[in-house]
């Protein structure tokens, strides 16, 4: 269903001639065929699955705000600039993010299944976090938050 609507938001920015959501969906739709290419061998004729996709594109996204920050760093607004303009079109295909208030009950609901006590129950924590919350949780500040509660 994802490679459908990429296909169809290429065709259309195409159609509008929005060079920028045209260069980064064919960014995604690039990448998206090498982990493709990757899948092969482990059987997935196919090609992966959506939820692959979406974890392909969190991390297109995380690359793009590790971007932002070393160009601001670097005095260089045009170069930051475009990376958020390509974030806001990757964000486009993924489902809507939980807000810090909805990540922090998640994780407070996590901390109580698991019976976490301390920082060494961390990783059951986000076992279940990345099990219930793909796609639509920053699993960066989710381990902040989980890091915080659990007193680390």
């Amino acid at each position: 269903m994802l490679r459908r609507e990429l296909s169809d938001a290429l065709k259309q920015a195409m159609l509008t001639k929005d060079p920028r959501v045209v260069s980064t969906v064919r960014l995604i739709l690039a990448a998206l065929k090498d982990r493709d290419i990757a899948a092969r061998p482990k059987g997935q004729a196919d090609g992966i699955g959506d939820d692959e996709i979406r974890q392909m594109l969190q991390s297109m996204i995380k690359q793009r705000r590790e971007s932002i920050s070393l160009y601001q760093q670097g005095n260089r607004p045009e170069l930051a600039q475009q990376e958020a303009d390509e974030i806001a079109v990757i964000e486009r295909f993924l489902p809507r993010q939980m807000d810090e208030a909805e990540t922090q009950a998640a994780v407070r609901a996590a901390i109580a299944e698991v019976g976490a006590a301390g920082i060494k129950d961390m990783g059951k924590v986000m076992a279940i976090l990345k099990g219930r919350h793909a796609g639509e949780m920053d699993f960066t500040k989710a381990s902040a938050t989980t890091k915080t509660l659990l007193g680390g």
